[in-house]
């Protein structure tokens, strides 16, 4: 067992894929894969997880970095999902992930007529209640604010026509480093974890139970026989194409919603809290992150390629004409630094319109695509623990589910444990290794109680404390960490997933790129021309990216996405 995740321990759980036989392979690395993995190999059970991209490379890293407890939903009254992300929510801020996941304030301005603020106040008191309740009372209370308590708070919020606003509490998070936390904590209970391999077939006779997946290794081609006796199916939109593997006709449908989020630098926006409005196609969220604002997000049907969704202008243009209004300085293009895309799997009912996705339901589904064949698809990351234990108790069936029930509620993922003592000593270390108080801030919400392992590779190399040049909000030290415990095997690996420049920063990484190289090469063990084909093919992603948000509509865009090579093929590509 070990938590780090890197291509020699990529090698040794490929041959354990070969040589052992497993309980349960999870296929899909993005947040729902990565809980099953951790719900099951928690209980016991021998467990793989096999991802055919990088760790969230798909929707779950390009979220919008919020865990909730679902306020909006109330509107709908869906009180049962509303209850669950609630309950959901405390466990991650209080004992899962509390390094991760951090309480984050909101403010909600009211336009709204007297019939729609005493809605929306039944809808806050609700929300109160649930959380002190089954949310383990871990965030604060409501508090309704006059227009100028609003505007202490938040100075660049227009509030011309408001009655005041409404601050109510829910939490934020690194999506991609939850995911990758949630790999490498199953790996820390016994899970093989593999990316950047695809399964391509399931093994079992006619109306009989699984007996294996084949397994190809995307960075050799190689091929390989797992043997299992359970499979779970955690793809996200590719649910019907990984479900179509076990050649049988039951299961789940989803449709893809589009949503895109926007990025914009933190001395932009003058306010101490995050903006929450409703509109009357969506809500949008202004949040904020230690060094960005990330606004969105839209919600719209997507018919075209699943591999690689990107903003269009047209969009960009659509979602500034909806925050504008509440800015008391509207955003331009220009003060934009980043932008991003991520396809929501929304369950599908018979019933279900794709062109009015906003009213389709985030609830999950589990069901049997055939015996020891399950898959789980919906939800939001917020429930993504709760979809876990439902699609490995559902695969165990009740007798088997009782001899190993869940223990994910209690566990705390990698990270938790010491993250007070960590804390308490944080001005100590920053006085050591030269780091101020923002950067160790920064330091613990990703590292939390593992920051001691940075500490000794900056102790190995005194040039790993410095922060990387074209991207200073990182530090050289979490290009190395990345390497060598975090399952990077590309250059884009980095960039996308694990620092997060291709998404939050103007020029998407490319500024960076030569140094990332030099600190990732040798750890890596790149030759020469490897370095070089990874910053070429890196470099080609981001021309093409650029490109393809300066389309007018997703045909168009996709096209020009598709000018750059994926620095590794899959199946997944013609989907």
């Amino acid at each position: 067992m070990g938590n780090r995740l890197n291509p020699a321990q990529r090698q040794q759980h490929l041959n354990a894929l070969a040589n052992e036989d497993f309980d349960v392979v999870v296929i899909g690395g993005g947040v729902t894969g990565a809980g099953v993995a951790l719900d099951s190999a928690s209980r016991g059970l021998k467990t793989a997880v096999i991802e055919a991209q990088d760790w969230a490379a798909g929707a779950s890293g390009r979220t919008s970095r919020l865990v909730v407890g679902g306020l909006r939903y109330l509107y709908l009254c869906d009180f049962g999902f509303v209850a669950e992300s609630i309950r959901e929510r405390g466990l991650l801020v209080s004992s899962i992930a509390p390094h991760l996941v951090k309480p984050q304030p909101f403010l909600w301005p009211m336009r709204e007529s007297r019939a729609e603020r005493a809605k929306a106040a039944a809808a806050i008191g609700v929300f109160d209640l649930l959380t002190r309740t089954v949310g383990r009372g871990t965030l604060p209370p409501h508090r309704q604010l006059s227009r100028e308590a609003a505007l202490k708070l938040a100075p660049d919020l227009r509030l011309e026509g408001a009655n005041g606003a409404i601050e109510f509490h829910d939490a934020r998070v690194d999506d991609a480093r939850l995911v990758i936390t949630l790999v490498r904590t199953a790996a820390e209970y016994g899970a093989c974890a593999v990316s950047r391999a695809e399964v391509v077939r399931m093994t079992r006779a006619e109306d009989a139970p699984v007996t294996g997946v084949i397994v190809r290794d995307l960075e050799t081609g190689n091929e390989l026989q797992v043997r299992t006796r359970g499979v779970i199916i955690a793809t996200g939109v590719w649910t019907q194409h990984t479900q179509a593997l076990a050649r049988a006709d039951s299961g789940l449908r989803v449709l893809a919603s589009k949503g895109i989020h926007l990025v914009v630098p933190k001395d932009r926006i003058n306010a101490q809290t995050g903006i929450f409005l409703r509109t009357r196609e969506s809500a949008i969220g202004i949040i904020p992150m230690l060094d960005h604002w990330i606004i969105g997000s839209t919600d719209s049907a997507w018919h075209q390629s699943l591999l690689h969704p990107v903003p269009t202008r047209a969009e960009v243009d659509k979602l500034l004409h909806q925050i504008n209004p509440v800015l008391a300085r509207p955003l331009a293009h220009g003060e934009i630094c980043g932008c991003y895309a991520g396809l929501r799997p929304l369950l599908q009912h018979r019933f279900d319109n794709d062109s009015r996705t906003t009213r389709i339901s985030r609830e999950h589904g589990v069901a049997q695509v055939a015996p020891g064949i399950v898959c789980v698809a919906g939800g939001k990351l917020t429930t993504y623990r709760l979809m876990a234990v439902q699609a490995v108790d559902f695969l165990l069936r009740r007798a088997e589910a009782a001899k190993h029930p869940s223990v994910t509620d209690r566990t705390p993922l990698l990270g938790a444990q010491g993250i007070q003592a960590m804390t308490n000593q944080s001005e100590r270390i920053g006085t050591i290794y030269g780091w101020d108080a923002g950067t160790m801030q920064h330091l613990l919400e990703r590292y939390g109680g593992e920051l001691p392992e940075l500490l000794e590779m900056v102790d190995a190399d005194l040039t790993l404390a410095a922060p990387l040049q074209a991207a200073p909000e990182y530090l050289r030290v979490e290009v190395a960490r990345a390497c060598v415990a975090e399952g990077v095997l590309h250059l884009e690996d980095i960039l996308a997933q694990r620092l997060r420049l291709n998404l939050d920063y103007l020029d998407r990484g490319a500024g960076a790129v030569d140094e990332v190289v030099a600190i990732a090469g040798p750890l890596l063990g790149w030759s020469a021309q490897r370095c070089t084909q990874e910053k070429q093919n890196y470099l080609a992603r981001v021309s093409a990216e650029r490109a393809a948000e300066q389309a007018t509509t997703d045909e168009m865009a996709v096209t020009r996405r598709r000018q750059a090579a994926d620095i590794v093929t899959s199946g997944l590509a013609g989907v």
